[in-house]
């Protein structure tokens, strides 16, 4: 079934929903910019998030989590899934009190959020029913707290120095059951994650994820480090990505500074993403046909994928497109021509990938480890807030570049394919239709590139906060920052789609037989180090 996304209507319900009488005098609301700001009291929290959930409305994006000495500062992000403005719900409390209520219960999408920051910050979420061990495990002292500000990541002291395994809960237990662990460690190029995957039989009846067996402390890293520190930081903790996280800090330092970027960089930073989003839905292509032992297949879409690297070098320098993003347009300006070359390349490499679908379509044997494969339903996706490709082959039509268009997508919106399967064909069939949408884009941009400066010549910083949100090839990201008077950044929160996508994978892989499991991973193409962030 071929859909497309709606165009973004302007306004929000915010105020309409929380004008009712049964949260007069809870509910303080604010029109921050064009954001809507929701102050209640912690008591009020879940209600309040359950009442932004309801009827579909909004999505959750992120919780950011803010130590300001003597109060705790937690801003609850949401968005309207039509477009429109974001919704944040701020609640303060003394910082004595690390008590705090789930809304995992509901607001599913919340749950890996409130587990991070229950081990990063020692806050409590009560009713949750996991806490615990979640990013620090493995030897980590419950008390370390490493987002802290009285925490010294040059005291080596709080760092584990022993490896502690202790023996898994189980949930099956019956004659027959046995539980398989998969990782940590794996050949190749995938980051260490640790997947137990409990059978009876054939069919897996559960699945437990563990990633953070590499937590680099991204955010912690960034706190006191100069905007274009900072950066290099966004940029790199997921480096097959790095353009669009990149983009998406930049956007909340141009936020806060009130930046208008140029005309010109505005339609080349959209033409980078695009060769980003187009290189790495080939990445996943080539799991997915290595995923299922078709050996020529998976070299065709490798070597397609290699050719966008290197045409990715030729353009800017770098084939993962690092260092070409800056506050106020873009480091590097790109000659009209170069931009033109790059697009019809790309055109021609899409026409590749199209050539392999039609390949791929008439293989029997690999739709058979495909089709009703893996399979999640639109209502799961949409109650565990699933993001890009994933949700939007279980027919969940968002998409960032058209809630809310940022570079040049309000005057060249894309158009975004759907499908509503939601098993691994459907997945795979979503990744080719936006590979080819992308190339198609590139020549439009190309084509019309306005001139004048890349770059703001000037960008004065100032105190303040704020989010930046695209659509990276996996799905909707979100930076938020936090600048002090002196510039610096004072707290940084990413929120990665793999993040919001790993719980769907457990979900989609449950229920289906074991030797399915690697074939699912494969067509959910996530990244384990953009959780290890």
């Amino acid at each position: 079934m071929d859909e497309s996304v709606a165009a973004p209507v302007t306004g929000s319900s915010a105020l309409a929903a929380f004008g009712e009488e049964t949260w007069q005098g809870r509910v303080r609301v604010e029109q921050v910019g064009s954001t809507y700001v929701l102050h209640c009291a912690v008591g009020n929290l879940a209600g309040l998030c359950e009442r932004l959930m309801s009827g579909g409305e909004h999505m959750f994006a992120t919780l950011v989590v803010e130590d300001e000495s003597v109060q705790w500062l937690l801003t609850y992000v949401f968005y309207p899934v039509k477009g429109g403005a974001f919704t944040h719900v701020v609640i303060r409390q003394p910082i004595s009190e690390r008590h705090l209520p789930s809304i995992a219960a509901v607001v599913p999408a919340a749950d890996w959020h409130e587990r991070e920051a229950a081990d990063l910050f020692g806050l409590v979420f009560d009713g949750h029913p996991r806490l615990g061990a979640f990013v620090l495990h493995d030897g980590w002292s419950k008390s370390a707290q490493p987002m802290r500000h009285g925490f010294d990541i040059r005291d080596r002291s709080s760092i584990p120095t022993r490896r502690d395994v202790p023996e898994p809960n189980r949930s099956l237990d019956a004659p027959g059951s046995f539980s398989m662990p998969v990782g940590p460690v794996f050949s190749d190029l995938a980051e260490s994650a640790h997947f137990r995957i409990e059978t009876l039989g054939e069919d897996v009846s559960r699945i437990a994820i563990r990633f953070f067996y590499k937590y680099r402390a991204v955010e912690k890293l960034a706190e006191g480090q100069p905007v274009d520190r900072a950066l290099l930081l966004a940029e790199r903790f997921s480096g097959a990505a790095a353009f669009a996280h990149g983009l998406a800090f930049c956007q909340a330092i141009e936020d806060i500074a009130h930046l208008t970027v140029p005309p010109r960089a505005m339609v080349l930073r959209a033409m980078l993403a695009e060769l980003e989003r187009l290189r790495s839905h080939a990445a996943t292509i080539t799991g997915i046909c290595n995923s299922t032992a078709l050996a020529v297949a998976t070299s065709q879409a490798a070597m397609i994928e290699e050719d966008l690297l290197r045409l990715s070098a030729v353009a800017s320098g770098h084939r993962y497109l690092f260092g070409m993003v800056t506050p106020g347009g873009l480091a590097i300006d790109l000659p009209d021509e170069l931009c033109r070359q790059t697009a019809a390349e790309a055109e021609v490499i899409a026409r590749r990938m199209a050539r392999l679908h039609r390949l791929l379509r008439q293989s029997s044997s690999f739709l058979d480890r495909l089709e009703e494969v893996g399979a999640t339903s639109s209502a799961a996706a949409t109650l565990l807030g699933l993001v890009g490709p994933i949700a939007r082959a279980s027919g969940v039509a968002r998409d960032i570049r058209v809630l809310f268009p940022y570079a040049a997508y309000r005057e060249y919106p894309p158009h975004v394919p759907i499908e509503v399967q939601g098993d691994g064909y459907a997945r795979l069939r979503v990744l080719f239709r936006e590979a080819a949408e992308s190339a198609a884009l590139m020549a439009r941009l190309a084509a019309r590139i306005p001139g004048g400066p890349a770059s703001l010549a000037d960008i004065g910083l100032c105190q303040g906060a704020a989010l930046g949100a695209v659509e990276a090839p996996l799905g909707a990201a979100f930076h938020w920052v936090r600048l002090g008077a002196d510039g610096r950044v004072l707290r940084y929160r990413i929120a990665p789609p793999s993040f919001a996508n790993w719980p769907g994978f457990q979900f989609a892989a449950e229920e289906f037989a074991f030797q399915d499991f690697p074939i699912i991973l494969a067509t959910f193409g996530l990244s384990n180090a953009e959780s290890d962030r």
